[in-house]
């Protein structure tokens, strides 16, 4: 299925997107829920349905009122989770990223899988991404692909982790990378430099919609891996192309550890962390180890970010900058 929350009448609405098209799902079936968060409290108690439903709405054996996919206000699929994530999967933009600084690769990064915790409450969908003076120093996109959790579990073993997952969905993990390189000389964070937006979306797809992209996890690792391209552009302009992959440590392995000694629970959203070649901050360093003249590029105010990820939508947003000269960089102590 392909599930897309949207805002009808000022309220969320949880909805099947069907050849372009939104059927809100509590109108297209009876004691369906009428939200993402309601779906993914009781997810073993709808999910049959709502695959039922979707195959009547295929084949017309429902007729239902539907809304132009392209007239509706999108919001973030999973609006409210109950926590964000974010992995570092992806060896490409690690190798890359440290090789770009003139340090080795660390070993670690092939010992076992690592994340953070981001603000979910700066979850948003399409849109327009409103940023503070300092969030411009340096402002950078992620492009990641991310999941969201449909039961509570504990301790669970990377083979059976895959369970755990509802859908699928595209993440633009947004950096403001001056706050992040400054707070991170603590060795504390990423915090401000992450905190302020999240980007997921458009819509949530379910594994079974992917099945026909399943490939081999890499050697030595377990859990469903998807050949999925992988795209960021700027304006119109390509800046960044991958594969989710080339994911090194699936999303079973994430929530593996994850979940050790932890309960995850519905509506926890993970993040793959950023697909090879996937951000500025990894760019710029390669065409300045290559050419110390190359110009480094970030985001600005009016900018056009376009991530889209095979089978998963494209997610489009406009950076905007807030109307304020205040500045927490300014306030630091002599």
């Amino acid at each position: 299925m392909k599930l897309v929350t949207y805002s009808r009448n000022g309220k969320e609405q949880l909805a099947f997107l069907i050849n372009d098209k939104l059927y809100d799902t509590n109108k297209a079936g009876v004691h369906l829920p009428a939200t993402m968060n309601e779906l993914l409290q009781n997810w073993e108690k709808h999910i049959d349905a709502l695959v039922r439903v979707e195959e009547y709405l295929k084949s017309g054996k429902i007729n239902c009122e539907s809304i132009p996919y392209p007239e509706a206000e999108i919001l973030a699929p999973v609006p409210h989770p109950s926590s964000c994530r974010d992995g570092y999967a992806f060896r490409q933009h690690v190798a890359a990223a440290r090789r770009n600084r003139k340090v080795d690769m660390i070993p670690e990064f092939d010992q076992y899988p690592i994340f953070y915790f981001t603000n979910h409450n700066a979850i948003q969908g399409p849109g327009n991404i409103y940023v503070m003076p300092d969030h411009f120093k340096k402002l950078d996109f992620e492009l990641e692909a991310a999941i969201v959790i449909c039961k509570k579990g504990r301790n669970i073993k990377a083979e059976d982790a895959d369970h755990y997952i509802g859908g699928y969905m595209i993440m633009n993990d947004m950096s403001a990378r001056t706050l992040q390189m400054e707070e991170m000389l603590l060795n504390l964070g990423p915090a401000k430099g992450k905190d302020f937006s999240t980007v997921i979306g458009p819509i949530l797809v379910t594994p079974d919609e992917l099945e026909p992209f399943k490939i081999p996890a890499k050697p030595n690792h377990v859990g469903n891996t998807y050949n999925l391209k992988m795209t960021c552009s700027v304006n119109g302009i390509q800046v960044s192309q991958g594969n989710m992959g080339d994911m090194d440590w699936t999303f079973a392995e994430i929530i593996e550890r994850c979940a050790y000694g932890v309960d995850i629970l519905p509506g926890d959203v993970i993040g793959s962390g950023t697909v090879g070649t996937g951000c500025f901050l990894e760019l710029n360093g390669t065409g300045k180890l290559n050419d110390p003249a190359y110009q480094e590029q970030w985001l600005e105010d009016g900018d056009v970010v376009e991530m889209e990820i095979e089978g998963l939508g494209l997610l489009s947003n406009r950076i905007k900058a807030e109307k304020t000269d205040f500045s927490i960089l300014s306030l630091k102590k002599k």
